[in-house]
């Protein structure tokens, strides 16, 4: 299965939203967002998992992440797309 993890800094594109919507078309395909620098939550498609670096928690709705989370999860993924 496919993990596939968006990085998102402040302002998102609309162009990585279209992206992501196609992917969580793909069948088997995990998808993860992190929301950094003040970035918002997006309009996302369901099932995509959410999550805010801790440094930037105000934002409530998205999990919160460590710099050692992080690097677990570029690491782990299959595909890191940064915007």
């Amino acid at each position: 299965m496919p993990h596939v993890l968006h990085l998102f800094k402040a302002p998102v594109p609309s162009h990585a939203l279209s992206v992501i919507r196609r992917q969580s078309r793909e069948p088997d395909t995990t998808l993860t967002v992190v929301l950094m620098q003040g970035a918002e939550i997006p309009p996302l498609p369901s099932g995509v998992r959410v999550q805010r670096l801790a440094e930037e928690s105000s934002l409530p709705g998205a999990d919160i992440l460590t710099y050692a989370d992080l690097l677990d999860l570029i690491f782990s993924a299959d595909q890191v797309i940064s915007w």
